[in-house]
């Protein structure tokens, strides 16, 4: 399994309300596969530019396609730029990959089985996995999942557990602030949008629309 993998399946067994926006999670998991090239070696980061690094092809088709898509030229690509380029779509693909390999599945609805439920992690190992590291108050997947939306982190109500996880990594911590920065920053565009369509609306009315 890789931090991506564990990420789309905490979020889809903690989310308590809405699921995560999926521009969000898409956000998420392009720095979640950004984390494990750097753990694997395939990528460094100078300041905030993601460079190339000699590591050996990711065994995970998803993470193999990420590195597969750095920009190996200098001045190389930013941290940002690659969340938001990466990011595109990639919840759908993640979605995809994880039906395909049988860990998610369609809920079953009892009296509408001519209508397919919504795809839940199916009881697996990877599942079991990923509910582990999460218990384990891993930092790095705890603060991924804050970023979507998934609250707190497991023990956030114990008087000795710290508010904020510790991330040794500083390479690792900037890719982390830099998921969050992006999350807001999409935030505030949906409300841009929000707000524009709404005086539209009552431009429109307004003229008798």
């Amino acid at each position: 399994m890789t931090t991506p993998r564990d990420l789309l399946i905490v979020t889809m067994d903690r989310a308590s309300g809405p699921p995560a926006g999926q521009g969000d999670l898409s956000l998420a998991l392009a720095g979640a596969e950004l984390v494990d090239l750097l753990a694997a070696g395939a990528v460094a980061l100078d300041g905030d530019r993601i460079v190339p690094g000699g590591g050996a092809p990711p065994a995970d088709r998803l993470l193999a396609e990420a590195a597969a898509a750095l920009v190996r030229e200098a001045p190389y690509e930013s941290v940002a730029d690659w969340l938001w380029r990466r990011g595109r779509d990639l919840s759908g693909a993640y979605r995809a990959a994880l039906e395909a390999d049988g860990l998610l599945v369609r809920e079953q609805r009892r009296g509408m089985s001519f209508r397919a439920g919504p795809l839940v992690p199916a009881d697996s190992l990877a599942r079991r996995r990923a509910a582990d590291r999460w218990a384990s108050e891993d930092p790095v997947l705890v603060l991924l999942a804050e970023a979507v939306g998934i609250p707190g982190h497991p023990h956030a109500d114990a008087p000795d557990v710290p508010d904020v996880p510790d991330v040794a990594d500083d390479s690792v911590a900037t890719v982390l602030a830099a998921v969050n920065d992006a999350v807001v920053e999409l935030g505030a565009v949906r409300q841009r949008r929000a707000i524009e369509e709404a005086a539209f609306d009552n431009i429109w009315r307004g003229n008798g629309g």
